[in-house]
């Protein structure tokens, strides 16, 4: 049946048989909605696309050579030196090792063991770990969280209040927390669990009798109303964290995402692409990060290209009740002439935005997201994004998108961010323009996955498999998108417990220098080795800063319902002669320092459950910077 849908036969013909028309069907199910709008669509821009498709550079995409891809991957999981004349440098990798789930370990070492075999083949001169060495030292070594007991100075008195998800403790990585799920854990099907790392979920799905997994994928069923239960230790949206942490933020959801395709059989590969000629300069098709770069310079900390944001905002300004927004296209040849017309003078701002017709506008906003010279999902991983609808449950596909979303490009991430909030504005006046999730899906679907230049080939003979798959990914972003901009618990677990570890191996080494050269000034060192204690804040007491405020500094006592938001307000009451002219919504109080670098905490967070996780961090309200 695929073979059929070409992309320059006519599409809107070719509806599957049997498949009703409903404009305004359920909002929820694709059954009974044809694809239509979705081939329609491919014919629209087919149309657009007109002459210049033949003009246009492909963009290869390379066939890796057997290990490539794993070495590749080891690298941006900042393990490189796991292998290669590097290895014997592996002390911060062993770190890093000792804080993977049992799944995790599991991913990489199977990576691990690809590249050594790719490397005996060719014979390559590197001293070459054994594998299970590697893996050996790490459960000899003194961190050995990986075979259950969990290092002592994490346990905290968490235990006492569980967290709402009835899982117990900090960092669920001891693997006898992962053999089998809690008891009173909620066996609801919504909630989405957090604590526990996805691909352990996963394992244990598999392994439990209850397991029987349910054929999630296709569109078949009404989309569950997932939910996030409540996290006493604040929940981390992206963003709240500093770069640094992100940083580790990124290796482990990496790894996180390839152990949990491992465990469900499916394949994840990150495409490469072979670098092309782009425009340096222009509006479409000019690269995110130097559109960025040019639009810095005119308004310094933009995060979204301008010429976005303003198309949308021009969108908006008629009104979103029109009928068939981003369904119905711009006239064609009118939609060129202003592509033109805003190249040359957008920047100029002598461009009329007055003429520009709202349809026009929408042909446009698509235009530009088509044009990018590497997809907004990005090269590397669109066709993971596009396998999530291989995932066998709706909840493992709605935690691999969660975990793709953290892997995309910061530029990529905030322009999607802004794009779904916008369709979800669209779909909000539903009963007035017609656009349901299901439409808005269909009609987006095409310009978000069918990409122009990974040469055409692929996409049509899979044509149409890939349609209803992709049009179904693209109504869990819109739908979850919420859900997928919060970092899982576990995650920050894990940064927490690396970056404890880096400190403390700092720490010995410095130690062991500073032992060497001072043998003899012991009393001397024991007495410097007092002052670090905050100037003697009694127990239960933290001391806030607020170097923006007028009252820069307070005691505060923690009690059991003490929340972050009750901190900044306590400031703000405060207010002395110079009155600030901050808005509440924009301040927040920041955990910096201890286990994490620094993190943004969200005003439900209860105080004193997060300071027994980070009992060394310091507390500073601040404004987040916009």
């Amino acid at each position: 049946r695929s073979g059929q849908y070409t992309m320059n036969h006519d599409h809107s013909k070719k509806i599957p048989d049997g498949a009703s028309f409903d404009r305004s069907g359920s909002q929820d199910s694709l059954d009974e909605l044809s694809m239509d709008d979705y081939w329609k669509e491919l014919e629209n821009i087919h149309e657009t696309r007109g002459n210049n498709h033949e003009e246009r550079v492909a963009l290869v995409v390379k066939e890796p050579d057997e290990g490539e891809l794993e070495e590749e991957w080891l690298k941006e999981a900042g393990l490189s030196n796991l292998f290669g004349e590097s290895s014997g440098d592996s002390l911060e990798s062993m770190v890093f090792l000792s804080t993977l789930t049992r799944t995790q370990k599991a991913a990489v070492e199977k990576r691990v063991e690809t590249v050594t075999q790719t490397m005996r083949k060719k014979n390559k001169q590197h001293q070459i770990p054994d594998v299970r060495d590697i893996f050996r030292l790490q459960n000899d070594s003194k961190g050995n969280v990986c075979d259950g007991s969990e290092p002592s100075t994490v346990r905290t008195s968490e235990n006492k209040n569980e967290t709402h998800d009835g899982t117990k403790g900090n960092f669920s990585l001891g693997t006898d927390e992962q053999k089998s799920l809690p008891e009173d854990m909620p066996s609801s099907d919504t909630d989405i669990n957090l604590e526990i790392s996805f691909a352990e979920q996963a394992a244990n799905l598999k392994d439990s009798s209850v397991g029987k997994m349910y054929r999630g994928g296709g569109g078949d069923t009404l989309l569950p109303n997932f939910r996030l239960p409540k996290d006493k230790t604040g929940t981390t949206k992206i963003g709240d964290l500093a770069p640094q942490d992100m940083k580790k933020v990124y290796s482990l959801a990496l790894i996180e995402l390839t152990a949990l395709y491992d465990i469900l059989g499916t394949e994840f590969k990150q495409q490469k692409a072979v670098k092309i000629k782009t425009k340096d300069s222009g509006l479409f098709g000019v690269p995110l990060s130097l559109l960025l770069e040019q639009d810095q310079k005119r308004v310094p900390g933009t995060k979204i290209p301008l010429i976005f944001q303003k198309l949308i905002a021009q969108i908006e300004e008629t009104t979103l009740e029109t009928e068939g927004l981003l369904r119905i296209p711009g006239v064609a040849t009118r939609v060129k002439g202003l592509c033109q017309e805003l190249e040359a003078k957008f920047y100029e701002g002598t461009f009329n935005w007055e003429n520009v017709k709202q349809h026009d506008a929408a042909s446009l906003l698509k235009l530009f997201i088509r044009e990018l010279p590497q997809p907004l999902l990005t090269v590397e991983y669109l066709k993971a994004f596009q396998d999530v609808q291989n995932l066998p449950t709706k909840k493992q596909q709605l935690q691999a998108l969660n975990l793709l979303v953290l892997l995309l490009p910061e530029a990529n991430r905030d322009t999607l961010k802004v794009l779904l909030e916008f369709l979800q504005r669209v779909i909000d006046h539903r009963d007035k323009n017609k656009m349901t999730l299901n439409n808005v899906a269909m009609v987006m679907a095409p310009n978000l996955f069918t990409f122009h230049a990974f040469g055409s080939k692929t996409i049509e003979q899979s044509e149409f498999v890939m349609a209803a798959g992709t049009a179904n990914v693209m109504r869990f972003m819109i739908q979850y998108q919420k859900l997928l901009w919060t970092i899982p618990k576990f995650i920050v677990n894990q940064v927490r417990k690396q970056t404890e570890s880096q400190k403390k191996e700092k720490k010995d080494k410095a130690m062991k220098k500073f032992l060497k050269k001072m043998a003899h000034d012991r009393e001397k060192h024991e007495k410097q080795e007092k002052i670090p204690n905050d100037t003697d804040v009694p127990q239960g007491v933290i001391r806030v800063q607020a170097p923006h405020l007028s009252k820069v500094s307070m005691a505060i006592q923690l009690t059991e319902e003490l929340k972050a938001g009750d901190i900044v307000a306590r400031f703000l009451s405060q207010k002395s002669g110079n009155v600030q002219t901050l808005k509440r919504e924009e301040i927040f109080l920041y955990e910096i320092g201890g286990n994490i670098g620094e993190r943004c905490l969200d005003d439900d967070t209860y105080m004193k459950d997060l300071y027994q996780l980070n009992p060394n961090a310091e507390w500073v309200i601040k404004p987040r910077p916009s």
